[in-house]
């Protein structure tokens, strides 16, 4: 049986990363690259003249502004070297099932506190990056949820379970191309319209089972196919929900294997990983570079607002 060209590709070996990203220098001659592809831009007026200072500042020829290479990206006002920083990058980047938080700072020996910042910032540059995408073609679609078994209200609007749409787009021979997994505020018709209009693009080819708000495609003219499944296991062995059922029993397991639970407001950080490396996994060795030029323009993301709830997206 031929082996998977995707599931066995090369990939970014380690001693390969630390040959293109093994000192500071690297790093930093990486991220100017990434940011500023056709030289110096001044973040201030936009002028492209300016040079170098010795305290390691770039100073705007036109406006006089001082600017470090880090200022305005997510790596603003970090004090941990960027081998570091590229280091948890790759790790996050090049494993399929993702690492914790605490297995993250045994690696990169950092403290348990400050791997979990970097990681979650890393996670933030993801989740940014695949609001801007949006799936096409045929797509299989489902509803699920986060969260454990608690004491209380079971299935559908327990308070401890996080619900999220799952959808996979599949090509003509029925091959996963591309997943979406985005955390809803409930599945009603008016969230699902608001999802749609968001993340599928118009005319698309739906099919979903029988719950009632994806009745919201068919009223935004989306071709859609309803199949009603029923309940227990011989719902998820339909061949029409194949892939997105095999995603969701990944994306689970990973979760369970991995962090082994996670936080409601941090779930669309958590699903948006999943989601990002899913749909790069094409060329593992140009997911580093890639992620460096989304994570030069992503917006500083402090403490503070990673604690709090991330907006339904």
């Amino acid at each position: 049986m031929a082996r998977n060209p995707i599931q066995f590709q090369a990939g970014l070996s380690l001693p390969a990363f630390l040959e293109q990203y093994g000192t500071e220098a690297q790093c930093r001659a990486a991220l100017y690259r990434h940011r500023w592809p056709k030289g110096f831009v001044c973040p201030d007026c936009g002028n492209t003249t300016g040079c170098r200072l010795s305290r390691g500042l770039y100073q705007c020829h036109h406006c006089h502004h001082q600017t470090s290479l880090t200022a305005g990206t997510i790596f603003h006002g970090t004090h941990l070297p960027l081998t570091t920083w590229f280091l948890a990058i790759y790790l996050l980047t090049q494993r399929k099932s993702g690492i914790s938080a605490l297995q993250l700072s045994r690696e990169l020996g950092v403290t348990y506190n400050t791997a979990w910042k970097l990681k979650h910032k890393l996670l933030q540059v993801m989740l940014e990056r695949n609001q801007s995408e949006r799936l096409g073609g045929r797509i299989e679609i489902d509803d699920a949820y986060l969260g454990g078994e608690r004491p209380g209200k079971r299935g559908r609007g327990a308070e401890h379970k996080f619900p999220f749409v799952a959808a996979v787009q599949t090509d003509e021979a029925g091959h996963p191309q591309r997943v979406q997994l985005r955390r809803v505020s409930g599945f009603t018709l008016a969230e699902v319209r608001r999802y749609a209009r968001a993340a599928i693009v118009p005319g698309s080819r739906v099919v979903s089972d029988g719950l009632v708000c994806f009745r919201a495609f068919a009223s935004l003219d989306y071709p859609h196919e309803r199949i009603i499944t029923g309940s227990g296991r011989a719902s998820t062995q339909i061949p029409a929900f194949n892939w997105v059922n095999t995603v969701l029993g990944n994306v689970k397991n990973a979760i369970t294997g991995t962090y082994h639970a996670i936080r409601g407001h941090h779930a669309p950080r958590y699903l948006a990983e999943f989601e990002y490396r899913f749909n790069r996994r094409y060329d593992l060795k140009a997911m580093l570079p890639r992620f460096l030029t989304v994570a030069a323009r992503t917006p500083p993301m402090p403490y503070r607002l990673l604690k709090l709830a991330e907006p339904y997206a």
